[in-house]
């Protein structure tokens, strides 16, 4: 059961990075679907935010606080779902 769940959130979070990629109005159905994921999956990644700072690429800063969460969350899988 919490393999699934560990499996599940990295899903979540995937899901999250992928439409944070996609501009569209506050009242769009996606805008609201990115609110409901962001409030699941922000509460561990607001942390890692603060210790990580985001990469610079020119104009643009790339966020590696996914990144980390994912890895993070597969070694736990790997030791749970065994």
């Amino acid at each position: 059961m919490l393999c699934t769940l560990i499996n599940l959130y990295i899903l979540v979070v995937f899901a999250r990075v992928l439409l944070e990629w996609i501009r569209v109005p506050g009242d769009h159905p996606v805008a609201a679907v990115r609110r409901a994921l962001a409030a699941i999956v922000d509460p561990l990644l607001n942390p890692l935010r603060r210790v990580i700072p985001p990469l610079r690429l020119g104009a643009t800063a790339l966020d590696l606080s996914p990144i980390v969460l994912f890895v993070a969350l597969s070694i736990l899988a790997g030791f749970v779902c065994q």
